[in-house]
């Protein structure tokens, strides 16, 4: 049987502005505004201090623009410290000046690379010809901080930073254009994502003058670029594609975690890619979902195999859990949220008559299909004799999860992902902490380490969860 788990079709507005390359794409578009009950993350308040933004052209000096010129001081800061260790020559500041814009006015001056500041409308954008950035203070930054806090302004300017770097390391528009396969689009876009984490990482460990980011801050970046991902079916290959939600928050967590070397090494040689074009029929318009009881019917055979085969490996026995559905939430061995690992009784429990249903309809097949990989992720932890219980037993729940998952990807035939169900992944792990919950209920407490133990098995398999 060829069953596809699938995501609902979002699609966000493209504006192009001057060259698609250099451009942030902002199609602002709630990503995790559900109402299923969990322990989501808010952000707060980034700057400790703000800067006058009389540097800014086309500013109104309002609160807006104030941050922005906080994090563009403190991001033109970091880049004069670290690029001379990785490029070997001094930094430059943005020479062409920086734009802010109310796309809403029409006799507004418009930034460079633009003819009309409407065309800047909820966007922003870094201008390779005039080494350039702009932003639409109007319809852009009011938003980023009212879904996401200060941090979504951080993380938008970041990656356009990261463009001005990538212009003085070489990357020029000549360079894009005569030389599409070694830079496509996506790389260009997911290596300032990652430029992005690298920058938040030393805001986080406390080094820049006026920014201060803490957990709950790093998860409202995350879920900036959640929201900036890609339309369903969009390929890598797209001359305006920027990656799918796992393409974006994995460059910018491989930013945070090791770096600005390893941003500016990224080639398509060594970078992998997620993004998946829709081929299915009838795909696009019902996103590829399975009917919540055939994903169930669907997922538990096939987790069970993949499982007993991790288990097998170990030299251990397997005794599948079945998947019963429940019409509450489930109440064996502690608060595990919707799904849950019951140990006496050998089975995964599963709401269906509320929470469950509604991650189902409100982000996608592939977010129930997450939370229950993670149950047998616990039941497999169970049966080779490690703990159930504590942090380290709900990450490696999630790991294997990841583990699980990263073999769908690569199937051609029978229980196989859809495109888009990665975001779905992403979109459950940032906004829920079920299925990084332990046996008892306690969770993992931050998106980023939840989404960090998913990509961990999803790349390296069972293995890197300690597994094999």
């Amino acid at each position: 049987m060829r069953a596809r788990v699938g995501r609902r079709l979002r699609t966000a507005p493209f504006r192009p502005v001057a060259m698609v390359a250099t451009t942030l794409v902002v199609g602002l578009v709630a990503a995790c505004g559900t109402t299923v009950t969990g322990h989501p993350t808010a952000s707060t308040t980034v700057a400790v201090r703000t800067v006058d933004p009389v540097f800014v052209r086309g500013t109104d000096g309002g609160t807006a623009d104030r941050l922005a010129a906080t994090v563009l001081t403190d991001l033109q800061g970091y880049w004069r410290q670290t690029y001379p260790r990785v490029f070997g020559r001094p930094w430059q500041d943005v020479a062409g000046g920086v734009y802010s814009v109310d796309s809403g006015d029409a006799a507004a001056k418009p930034p460079p690379c633009a003819d009309r500041a409407a065309e800047v409308q909820g966007n922003a954008f870094y201008c390779p010809a005039a080494d350039a950035i702009a932003w639409d203070r109007a319809a852009l930054l009011p938003v980023l901080r009212e879904r996401f806090g200060d941090a979504g302004v951080v993380l938008v300017l970041a990656h356009e930073m990261g463009h001005a770097v990538q212009h003085r390391a070489g990357l020029s528009i000549e360079e894009l254009r005569d030389h599409p396969d070694r830079y496509p689009m996506i790389l260009v876009e997911t290596m300032a994502d990652c430029y992005a984490g690298a920058v938040v990482r030393w805001v986080t460990d406390g080094h820049a003058p006026d920014l201060r980011m803490g957990p709950r801050d790093l998860d409202a970046a995350l879920s900036t670029l959640v929201t900036f991902r890609d339309p369903v079916g969009t390929t890598a290959s797209d001359m305006a594609s920027h990656g799918d939600a796992f393409d974006r928050v994995g460059a910018f967590q491989d930013g945070y975690q090791r770096g600005p070397d390893l941003c500016a090494g990224m080639t398509v040689q060594n970078r992998r890619f997620t993004q998946q074009e829709v081929t299915e029929p009838g795909a696009r318009t019902n996103g590829g979902n399975l009917p919540l009881d055939q994903l169930l019917a669907a997922m538990g055979p096939d987790l069970a195999g993949y499982f007993g085969g991790v288990v097998a490996g170990l030299g251990r026995r397997w005794a599948p859990p079945r998947v019963q559905p429940t019409g509450a939430e489930p109440g064996c061995g502690g608060d595990q949220g919707p799904a849950a690992f019951c140990p006496a009784q050998g089975a995964i429990d599963v709401d269906i008559a509320g929470a469950v249903p509604r991650l189902h309809r409100q982000i996608g097949d592939y977010a129930v299909g997450t939370l229950v990989a993670s149950r047998f992720g616990l039941a497999a932890l169970a049966a080779v004799g490690r703990p159930v219980d504590g942090e380290d037993a709900g990450r490696g729940a999630v790991c294997l999860a990841g583990a699980y998952t990263g073999t769908l990807l690569a199937r051609r035939n029978g229980f196989a992902l859809s495109p888009g169900d990665l975001d779905k992944a992403v979109e459950l792990l940032l906004g829920y902490d079920f299925a990084a919950r332990d046996v008892h209920g306690h969770p993992v407490p931050t998106g980023y380490q939840r989404v960090a133990a998913f990509r961990a098995g999803f790349q390296g398999g069972a293995r890197s969860c300690g597994l094999g």
